[in-house]
């Protein structure tokens, strides 16, 4: 596994080695330890799938302490691109955010820190993304982000896209007060 660094601190994408033949591909998805080698730990709880079509965004959404959730995320079908955005309110990179392509043909992954939002917008129909996550789903702790605040300035890749409705009513950054 290859590990990319941003200027974002905490966020990482992981490259898998991926080994291919003319049967397919093979490709390690998850090693616990190389992922604490590249300062990646957490006690994996729940695993989660969303599927969506092209133009679909989901975020940016967060759990609230004492239900927070780190995230190892990827794509299983299709390609988003996937953003994340520092809430940690001590952080010199608060408000910046982080976007990275995942690919289900370069079977790239990203780590979402506890004190991040996530989101992600589906660029193919039937795109299949996973969520690894450290602590359980507790909707009394449901967090989030207006996904098209200015003040983030997000290129999400798409350009009528299709938002819940409770996505659209979000704070933005500057009516938020951030748990983390």
């Amino acid at each position: 596994m290859e590990f990319k660094y941003f200027d974002v601190p905490g966020v990482v994408e992981i490259l898998p080695r991926v080994f291919g033949d003319a049967r397919g591909a093979f490709f390690e998805s998850f090693s616990a330890l190389k992922m604490e080698e590249a300062g990646i730990v957490g006690d994996w709880a729940q695993d989660n799938q969303s599927r969506s079509d092209r133009g679909v965004v989901r975020g940016l959404h967060f759990q609230k302490p004492p239900y927070a959730q780190a995230k190892l995320v990827r794509v299983a079908a299709g390609r988003a691109r996937d953003v994340v955005v520092d809430i940690r309110r001590d952080s010199p990179t608060y408000g910046r955010h982080v976007s990275v392509i995942l690919d289900s043909e370069r079977y790239n992954m990203l780590y979402v820190p506890v004190g991040f939002a996530h989101g992600f917008t589906a660029l193919e129909d039937n795109t299949l993304f996973l969520y690894k996550c450290t602590n359980y789903y507790a909707p009394q702790s449901e967090g989030g982000l207006l996904w098209n605040d200015p003040a983030l300035a997000i290129d999400w890749g798409v350009s009528s896209p299709t938002i819940s409705a409770k996505d659209q009513v979000l704070p933005t950054l500057a009516e938020f007060e951030s748990p983390f």
